[in-house]
């Protein structure tokens, strides 16, 4: 997995032995704001001593302020739970979905400072990063590679070199994210509402999706649009369906799903263009591949068929573990000036 993951003891992911070198009085705080969850953890004396969860903190979802009031919300309940201050925290490492350009890293930051400082809390070393960056430093460290996200949106990013990132996909449900959990339950329901209308062909999806979405009634089919203003399901809760009769047989669930993995696919297949080496890592993450679905094994079976990739699985905690190194290697780096 990550190059920063060890053994597993006492159900606690312990860091490397070769990372915890002088690092183990250190107090790290590492979140993944992440498009469904938002996770942190508190990491001290080379574990982890405190987690909590939030809803998603992706900024083009809640907003920058809901985004950083929850990120904020998550670093005093470590602290509580730790027994600690947040003036005692060396450093505090996010990752926000939706994020990438600079400006928009440091508003993010700026914005949770003043938050705090309205609180009365203090915050030492912080940095603001994408989701998408801290996920690579988890499964990859240093490394070159390629990573692919598939969860609740879909991106892949490679690096060559420290900092020479290249990106592809991630641009949102909104514009993309196409495979992605979000992206399947909208293709259903374009489906459905083509079966409702007779411009499309019958599928099994509809009657699973009413009984899924108890405010929909399938003879007024116009409450589905009453039921998604309401805010009573989002796209990506209709991708659990898609996937459970995908693998029964309905055949458009089925294309849903093939045309899912193409998209997929070619996000490592076009990030490849820029690697000049034999052998390219790829890691692969996010609920999609961790679950073993249908999808997954459609996505190994076509990226094994090139032989540069070496494919790996990253567990669902290696973005929050990516915070940590990258919070680690800033203490050292602060240090060092």
């Amino acid at each position: 997995m990550a190059q920063i993951l060890g053994k597993k003891a006492n159900n606690k992911t312990i860091i490397n032995e070769e990372l915890m070198i002088n690092n183990s009085d250190y107090t790290i705080i590492g979140i993944d704001g992440g498009g469904t969850h938002t996770r942190g953890v508190l990491f001290q004396k080379g574990k982890i001593v405190a987690q909590s969860e939030a809803g998603t903190s992706r900024i083009h979802t809640v907003g920058v302020g809901e985004s950083c009031d929850r990120t904020l919300n998550i670093i005093i309940d470590l602290c509580k739970q730790a027994e600690i201050e947040t003036s005692e925290v060396d450093a505090i490492v996010v990752g926000l979905a939706g994020v990438w350009l600079e400006e928009e890293k440091l508003r993010a930051a700026n914005l949770l400072r003043t938050l705090a400082r309205s609180n009365r809390i203090v915050i030492n070393d912080l940095a603001v990063l994408s989701d998408a960056e801290i996920a690579f430093e988890g499964a990859l460290g240093d490394d070159d590679g390629i990573i692919v996200i598939v969860g609740t949106g879909s991106i892949g990013l490679g690096r060559i070199g420290k900092n020479h990132f290249f990106r592809c996909g991630g641009w949102g449900i909104e514009l993309d994210d196409e495979g992605s959990g979000a992206w399947i339950g909208k293709e259903a329901l374009t489906a459905i509402v083509r079966q409702l209308d007779g411009r499309g062909p019958n599928t099994k999806m509809t009657e699973k999706f009413a009984q899924k979405v108890k405010s929909i009634d399938l003879k007024n089919p116009r409450t589905i649009v009453k039921a998604y203003a309401d805010g009573s399901f989002v796209y990506s809760e209709l991708s659990p369906i898609v996937m459970e009769l995908a693998e029964n047989k309905d055949e458009i669930a089925l294309d849903i799903i093939d045309r899912a993995a193409t998209h997929l696919t070619e996000l490592p297949l076009t990030l490849a263009k820029n690697f000049k080496t034999k052998k390219i890592k790829v890691a692969l993450m996010g609920g999609i591949i961790h679950n073993n679905t249908l999808l997954s094994q459609k996505i190994f079976n076509i990226l094994n068929k090139d032989k540069r990739f070496e494919i790996t699985i990253s567990e669902d905690d290696v973005a929050t573990w990516g915070a940590i190194s990258l919070g680690l290697k800033m203490v050292e780096e602060a240090k060092e000036l």
